[in-house]
C-alpha cells in the first residue's frame, strides 16, 4: 500500500460516481457474464436489478452463487473456481 496514491484512489472511485448504463441496456448485444455471491455486502443478493436488467441484454447470463463456508462476501470474485465454468460457457458463446 506504502506506493499507491491516495488521489489516484479516490479518482477512481469518483469516475464511477455518477455512471448509469440503465437507459441503454438493450444495446449491449456483446455476451455478457454477471457473477454475484449470495452474501456480497456490497452487492447484496436481495436486490432485484440483476434479473431486470438480464431481461433486458439477450446475451447477458447471470449467476448468483450460494453463500458457503467457501464464500467470502464481495472477495469471492476472487476465486475462480466458483465462476470457472460460467467463464467458460462465456468463451464459448463470444467464439465466432
Amino acid at each position: 500500500m506504502a506506493g499507491i496514491d491516495a488521489n489516484d484512489t479516490i479518482y477512481q472511485f469518483d469516475s464511477s460516481r455518477n455512471y448509469n448504463p440503465w437507459p441503454n441496456l438493450e444495446r449491449i448485444t456483446a455476451p455478457v457474464m454477471w457473477v454475484n455471491s449470495a452474501d456480497d455486502f456490497i452487492n447484496p443478493r436481495n436486490f432485484d436489478y440483476p434479473q431486470r436488467a438480464i431481461a433486458r441484454m439477450p446475451n447477458a447470463r447471470f449467476r448468483l452463487i450460494p453463500e458457503s463456508a467457501e464464500t467470502r462476501g464481495h472477495g469471492t470474485h476472487t476465486s475462480a473456481h466458483f465462476w470457472k465454468q460460467d467463464l467458460l460457457d462465456l468463451l464459448q458463446r463470444s467464439e465466432g
